[in-house]
């Protein structure tokens, strides 16, 4: 088949459009023909080598797939259209029997030490099928697992998101921060984001009330005067360093942030005083839990959910792609398609 691999750390410049090994069939995986496969920033981190973190060489990153059944583990019929839940666990453990299978101590993400979909083809366990119609399209289908999982667990699950809420979305320009709105909105929450100057218009299209750019001034200061010196109820943070401190002045009282990733940096302070006075929450979440995707699936499936395609381009052109997410120009899923 080929793939896109890596065989060192580096730049864009270390990714290889190549032939690589077919997956061999196994007991209790399935192997999937991939007919679309998303970007997300943790194949840049793999790509650019993780501190502690060894990833098996040559590497095929790639967690948000979608495509059809080759070989389906006895439990699937060939052709079926397919996407794939990103998260892979033991299905034995405590965590993974109670259903949260995020919470597995193997937990892995496809494509991070396993080979992924930047490839033709791609072997996954087979409770990680989750079956698509026929009207939703294999891009649509490959953009939308991990971004969306990742923003219903922080929003629903984490957040507890209420009708009423006043929800800011930090980098609402970004796969989660595209999903986070679209997913606020659709609990009936007041939603504001922060984004680029170039993607405000974008981010007010898909469901945000306002967007105050978050390069220029206090977006704490923009909610507070949007809201009658409120605040946000939940801040949505993946940034990080850049935007942390801003991030916790722009809740109310006993307002939570809840935080996936910190692509500007892991250091974070914080007030106590601010923090207990205030009685804020700090929220930590990490992917999300099967029945999650299952549940939000639905949603795309009945036309209320929407990932923003940003760019498709073929695998060959899998170079190209990471240099556009990296720059940061994007607005949504960059796509590749073998």
């Amino acid at each position: 088949m080929k793939a896109v691999r890596f065989h060192e750390h580096g730049d864009p410049g270390v990714l290889r459009y190549e032939d690589a090994p077919d997956p061999e069939p196994a007991p209790g995986r399935a192997i999937v023909q991939v007919r679309a496969c998303a970007l997300n920033h943790l194949d840049l981190w793999q790509r650019r080598g993780l501190e502690r973190v060894r990833i098996p060489m040559p590497h095929i990153s790639g967690a948000d797939v979608a495509g059809e059944i080759v070989d389906g583990g006895g439990a699937f019929t060939t052709g079926t259209r397919v996407m794939l839940q990103p998260g892979i666990s033991c299905g034995r453990c405590e965590k993974c029997l109670a259903g949260c299978d995020n919470e597995c101590p193997s937990y892995d993400v496809l494509g991070y030490q396993s080979d992924g979909g930047y490839a033709e083809l791609v072997s996954v366990p087979i409770a990680n099928l989750l079956p698509i119609p026929d009207h939703v399209d294999f891009v649509a289908a490959a953009a939308f697992p991990l971004t969306f999982l990742t923003a219903w667990h922080m929003l629903v699950t984490r957040a507890s998101v209420q009708p009423g809420d006043v929800v800011l979305v930090i980098a609402g320009g970004s796969g989660v921060g595209q999903a986070a709105i679209q997913i606020a909105k659709l609990h009936g929450a007041r939603v504001f984001a922060t984004s680029g100057p170039e993607k405000i218009e974008q981010a007010r299209a898909i469901g945000a009330e306002d967007v105050f750019d978050h390069y220029d001034g206090d977006y704490s200061k923009c909610i507070r005067a949007a809201t009658g010196n409120r605040g946000a109820d939940i801040v949505v943070e993946h940034v990080g360093e850049a935007t942390w401190e801003r991030s916790l002045r722009s809740l109310a009282r006993c307002g939570r942030v809840v935080t996936c990733g910190a692509t500007t940096g892991p250091d974070g302070a914080v007030d106590l005083t601010h923090l207990f006075a205030r009685q804020l929450s700090i929220l930590g979440s990490y992917m999300g839990r099967k029945p999650e995707l299952i549940e939000a699936a639905e949603q795309l499936f009945d036309g209320k959910l929407t990932p923003v395609i940003d760019e498709v381009l073929p695998l060959s052109q899998t170079r190209a792609a990471h240099e556009r997410l990296e720059s940061g120009r994007q607005f949504g899923k960059i796509v590749l398609t073998p």
